[in-house]
């Protein structure tokens, strides 16, 4: 993939720095909801850039949209973390969230000021509230499994392991990846969450691994795919003789690409009593907090539900 700085701006422009940019539904959607939204003139454009790439590579994306005046921001998928690490210097303002998970999924400008913030916290969160059950951790102790240990990984575990959920928590969490600097990374983040987790790190080379991960795990449980694979990259991080625990979340965070993963689940759902969930109410809850962030407007519950009603259209048709 050969890396390409965009030309100059020449309106109000938002950027989607990703692996396949033009393969997202954002691109068909963004021009949809910047209608309902009000936002005259306003484009998005892709920049795809291979997956840990060069240090020099994010430096030169950041320093373009600072520089650039109608670049106005970007969200960030994918390289979150080798981003930030690559080009936090270049930022005037990095939120407590960017500075506590090392991370950043936008980029904005405030009065000449280049922002960063970490909004999957928040996203996830919103996107987890639309499928699990209230007191579901409390009524049934199950555990949470979560494949990948990246960004979306860890804004996941805080939200559900966040002190003031009290004693609705999930007993245990299960962390797997196939490289072990991100899980030693999410190993140190998580007791600065929560010091009282019950949690599991393991070096998952395999998908043979993850499989003996996850017959270990408790019925009435959450199982996420937050490896990426299925989406920019075909496969699944458990192999086809995977059992899922009975009466189980599974949520496949990708909503694109071959969501293999997420078949495998389906084939288990009516004999193990499972709730399959996939990234699209994540993806919109997504890009509209890093949209209000970029463009310096509220979306309200109102506006959030029109945005929800265009993108349930749009999926429709595709």
């Amino acid at each position: 993939m050969g890396f390409r700085l965009p030309e100059k701006a020449t309106q109000p422009t938002m950027y989607f720095i990703g692996v396949t940019t033009s393969q997202s539904s954002i691109m068909k959607l963004f021009p949809l909801w910047a209608q309902e939204l009000g936002l005259k003139d306003a484009v998005l454009k892709g920049i795809d850039i291979e997956i840990h790439a060069p240090r020099e590579v994010y430096r030169e994306v950041v320093s373009f949209i600072k520089e650039d005046p109608l670049s106005l921001g970007a969200l960030v998928t994918t390289h979150k973390i080798d981003l930030y690490e690559a080009a936090r210097d270049l930022f005037d303002y990095l939120d407590p969230y960017a500075q506590l998970f090392g991370e950043l999924s936008s980029i904005s400008k405030n009065n000449g000021r280049l922002e960063g913030h970490a909004k999957d916290p928040i996203s996830s969160g919103l996107a987890m509230e639309a499928f699990i059950p209230p007191n579901f951790w409390k009524e049934h102790g199950g555990e949470v499994f979560i494949m990948g240990a990246g960004g979306s990984a860890r804004a996941i575990a805080a939200y559900l392991f966040d002190p003031k959920k009290k004693d609705n928590m999930p007993t245990k969490l299960y962390v797997t990846n196939r490289s072990t600097p991100r899980l030693e990374a999410m190993k140190e983040l998580m007791p600065k969450i929560n010091p009282n987790v019950d949690a599991e790190y393991i070096h998952a080379p395999t998908s043979e691994v993850n499989d003996a991960v996850l017959a270990r795990v408790k019925p009435y449980s959450l199982i996420v795919n937050a490896t990426g694979l299925g989406k920019d990259r075909p496969g699944s991080p458990l192999t086809d003789a995977c059992v899922f625990p009975m009466h189980s979340l599974v949520w496949e965070l990708n909503y694109r690409g071959d969501l293999k993963f997420m078949h495998q689940a389906l084939a288990q759902a009516k004999e193990r009593h499972l709730h399959v969930e996939d990234g699209w109410i994540y993806f919109i809850h997504g890009w509209t907090q890093v949209i209000a962030q970029v463009f310096h407007i509220d979306i309200d519950a109102e506006r959030f539900a029109r945005i929800e009603q265009i993108s349930h259209e749009f999926r429709k048709k595709g």
